[in-house]
């Protein structure tokens, strides 16, 4: 991840022995626990922020997955978005790669904090349902029980949550084996700054039910996370593992599917240029660079696979590689991820009875307040889910949310203006 602020680094030790071949996965360290990885799925691919940029980075054309960054937050209440989150999942989408999500996830201390940051992020996923959601457990204060409720709210909204971390830094500030008996772990672990294109399991963090391993954060020169899914979970979301048919689609998965279906493969020849290979297909140059997850400052050797727009619909590629992807909750309505539809509206409720103010749209979601008659909120938009209907109070720290009429009687719990 990107937000690293230190990291320990595994020291190599003359006694580290393969036990058992790489096929089976089964790798034991001295000192460590015997682990067994099912590795039988041994797809790569990488992790992002927004220093990958708008479009992320690649380190090889085996690639078959992306993790990208949402957003984060640093003391459990305020939250801050990555503005190349969107674009990311779009490019992975067209390159027929499958896209995934990570939270940043730093002094996160309760339930409410918890729901807080959940409650916030899953209205912008854009990766699909069932897809990954994990927590970038690596920074600050923890608390084991908030983390596993946040898993949980995350299952609930039928994404695969997954903690994500540095095995020394995580079995000292949260209970790893009630964590790692409940979800999936995706682990850090490297032994220095090296380029390293494939996994190197004599430093494998031997842990139980680790789904995804990140064993570089050089995986090309220059600095890339590099990582291998050991049990087939990159597959969740995506119809058998395929990119073009995940379970739901996003503004973003839907712009990344039409990117694909108007672009082919191209084989860099003797000659080329990005200039040229941009000029025979139509297309701005930038723009094929960017599709590319490149700049036009990147070399493109001979034998280099490229996609390309297809003929006639260089200027359509262009134009949808360099268009932004709106996040789902701009506009008069909008889907959430959670399946509920938001409507945009400004007022004014007073209450006329006893009602929880809560930190999500549910009524599991935890208490803000208790506001008796007479109490007042302003709200930006409304929904109708769960037998209830909501407003959304924008807050300094999120929203807060609260049920104001019966859906199915329509029942009013106070006035309006």
């Amino acid at each position: 991840m990107k937000h690293k602020l230190s990291k320990t680094i595994a020291v190599a030790l003359a006694t580290v022995f393969l036990i058992a071949p790489i096929a089976t996965g089964a790798v034991t360290l001295p000192h460590q626990q015997v682990t067994t990885v099912k590795a039988a799925k041994n797809d790569k691919g990488v992790d992002w922020s927004r220093y990958q940029g708008a479009n992320g980075k690649w380190g090889y054309a085996d690639d078959k997955f992306s993790i990208s960054q949402i957003g984060g937050t640093q003391d459990g209440w305020n939250t801050y978005s990555q503005w190349s989150y969107p674009t990311q999942v779009r490019n992975t989408i067209a390159m027929g790669r499958r896209a995934h999500t990570y939270i940043w996830w730093q002094n996160v201390t309760n339930n409410a904090q918890a729901e807080h940051v959940i409650n916030t992020f899953l209205p912008q996923i854009q990766t699909p349902k069932g897809s990954i959601i994990a927590l970038d457990v690596e920074s600050g204060a923890q608390n084991t029980y908030a983390v596993q409720h946040a898993c949980d709210l995350i299952a609930s909204y039928g994404f695969t949550p997954m903690v994500y971390g540095y095995k020394n830094y995580l079995v000292n500030h949260v209970d790893l084996h009630y964590l790692a008996s409940r979800e999936q772990l995706w682990l850090a672990e490297y032994p220095d700054y090296s380029v390293t294109p494939k996994p190197n399991y004599n430093f494998f963090p031997s842990f139980d039910n680790i789904g995804i391993f990140q064993f570089t954060s050089t995986y090309v020169a220059g600095g890339l996370d590099g990582d291998v899914d050991l049990t087939g979970v990159t597959d969740n979301g995506y119809k058998g593992g395929n990119a073009l048919k995940p379970k739901t689609n996003t503004p973003a998965i839907e712009a990344g599917k039409q990117i694909h279906r108007d672009t082919h493969n191209y084989t860099v020849r003797r000659g080329d240029s990005w200039w040229k290979i941009a000029h025979d297909h139509g297309m701005d140059m930038y723009a094929l660079a960017k599709l590319n997850n490149q700049t036009i400052n990147s070399m493109i050797y001979q034998g280099e696979v490229l996609r390309v727009a297809d003929s006639g619909d260089g200027q359509h590629i262009t134009n949808k590689v360099n268009q932004p992807i709106a996040q789902p909750s701009q506009g008069g309505s909008w889907h959430d991820s959670l399946g509920d539809t938001w409507h945009r509206e400004n007022g004014t409720f007073t209450s006329t009875t006893w009602l929880h103010l809560r930190w999500g749209a549910k009524p599991s979601s935890s208490t803000i307040a208790y506001l008796g008659p007479g109490a007042t909120i302003k709200y930006d938009a409304w929904s109708k889910h769960n037998g209830f209907i909501y407003v959304r109070q924008p807050r300094s720290n999120g929203y807060g949310y609260i049920a104001v009429r019966n859906a199915w009687n329509h029942e009013p719990y106070g006035t309006f203006k």
